[in-house]
């Protein structure tokens, strides 16, 4: 039996309604009415354009919780990633995210162009958007064994704002 796809996360966040205004506000997710009865301080959360049941669940554990040490001090998860369809998406969020201070950084892996960005908890994310599997060149390929600078307004030139990325790799054709 072989993984598919990831199906939903769950974060431990100190207080739930401040990462749900960060999560709807700045990234654009739905709030889905599911937390059972009688168990408050958990929300879930809808990806834009998804049709998971849920895409992220978080769960409030208080103020007084210490941030992560995952990585410095402890071992743990580093980040997650989403994936947007288009660059013009990218660069709308790339916007939304350093309008909020949300923004911690970008880069370009050859076959996939990156934001980083951190929820109120410092807790990372990546949003990615991959590059077409017809869109692949040997260039691309060769550009993945190393971290560049992502020029966003270069890479819009370079395969349009509205290309649907992920076609091939990710996302099947058809």
């Amino acid at each position: 039996m072989g993984i598919t796809r990831l199906n939903h996360a769950v974060l431990f966040v100190k207080e739930v309604e401040r990462s749900v205004a960060f999560y709807t506000d700045v990234l654009g997710f739905s709030r889905i009415d599911m937390t059972p009865e009688g168990f408050s301080g958990a929300a879930f959360l809808q990806a834009p354009g998804s049709t998971n049941d849920h895409d992220l669940g978080l769960f409030e554990v208080g103020a007084n919780a210490g941030p992560s040490g995952a990585g410095r001090t402890t071992v743990g998860l580093y980040h997650l990633a989403w994936e947007i369809d288009t660059l013009a998406e990218m660069k709308q969020l790339a916007a939304s995210l350093a309008d909020n201070g949300a923004l911690a950084g970008s880069s370009d892996h050859g076959t996939t162009k990156s934001l980083y960005g951190k929820d109120p908890d410092g807790l990372e994310f990546e949003i990615a958007w991959i590059v077409p599997a017809d869109r692949l060149d040997d260039a691309a390929r060769e550009a993945r064994k190393r971290i560049r600078r992502l020029d966003l307004d270069q890479e819009i030139a370079r395969y349009g704002a509205d290309t649907r990325g992920g076609i091939g790799i990710s996302v099947p054709i058809g």
